[in-house]
């Protein structure tokens, strides 16, 4: 069912200035920031050839990201994404094995275009998993 690794996602406090770290200091290649204002983030992705890094910013207070950033006022990785060939039949297939899907279980569009489910952590070993369809 799993794909390939799609990207890391990094919640940062400060877009700008994590960007710049990686575009200065390790001569990343980083997006312009995007907003995605369904799932309350500003995000920039760092190319890396055989994967991604996203960096994740809140956008608006009711970001769900504002309270990972409560917690960790640093920043710190949020999530892994994996790519999946068919969103509904691997959320059908992790529901059935009692797996949560957070929100409504319906995909949404994610920052690449195409419909992603984000998986509760308490299932995965304590990590946010999202899923993509490619």
């Amino acid at each position: 069912m799993l794909g390939r690794l799609n990207h890391v996602a990094i919640a940062v406090p400060d877009l700008e200035a994590a960007s710049a770290t990686y575009r200065d200091d390790l001569g990343a290649d980083v997006s312009a920031p995007q907003a995605l204002p369904e799932h309350g983030v500003t995000v920039v992705f760092i190319n890396l050839g055989n994967t991604k890094i996203e960096l994740l910013e809140p956008l608006g207070e009711k970001s769900p990201i504002a309270s990972f950033l409560v917690k960790n006022p640093d920043g710190g990785m949020h999530h892994v994404c994996y790519e999946v060939d068919d969103i509904l039949a691997a959320r059908d297939r992790v529901t059935a094995a009692g797996a949560r899907v957070l929100g409504d279980g319906e995909p949404r569009t994610g920052a690449h275009g195409k419909p992603v489910l984000f998986l509760h952590p308490k299932d995965f070993t304590g990590t946010l998993v999202e899923l993509e369809e490619v």
